[in-house]
């Protein structure tokens, strides 16, 4: 069983770095709950597409890279390094043409073998500092 979930990890870092929003469909549950403190209006499948869509208009470069993965039960942590150059984005920062590196975590619980909720934890901070948005320390 824990596999199965590092896999469907795995193709969800897919859709990441390519914007195929058919993996999206294929992985996550049509009544999915998202809980990403980022953007508290982000709290479904429709929403994490145009999240997804709209992070690589602004980063087309963008490339997750999986660290580590546990799965236990129905619940599966992936720790990744996600890299992108910010050309501007309809949310968070304008276009700053640089190139920043972060690292997250994401929790997924799974049901009848796709994503049904998912929570994240992401260093924002230190990406908007490598940025130039915020001051570094």
């Amino acid at each position: 069983m824990s596999e199965d979930l590092k896999a469907i990890i795995e193709r969800s870092v897919e859709a990441w770095n390519t914007g195929d929003l058919t993996i999206v469909d294929e992985i996550y549950a049509k009544d999915f709950v998202n809980h990403n403190p980022l953007d508290p209006n982000q709290t479904d499948l429709d929403s994490l597409k145009n999240y997804i869509s709209e992070a690589r208009k602004g980063m087309p470069d963008i490339q997750v890279e999986i660290k580590d993965m546990i799965a236990e039960g129905d619940k599966a942590v992936c720790r990744w390094v996600c890299s992108a150059t910010v050309a501007g984005l309809a949310f968070g920062p304008a276009a700053t043409g640089k190139k920043a590196t972060w690292t997250g975590m994401t929790i997924n619980r799974y049901e009848g073998g796709k994503i049904v909720e998912t929570w994240w934890n992401e260093d924002i901070y230190g990406m908007l500092q490598q940025l130039g948005v915020i001051p570094s320390e």
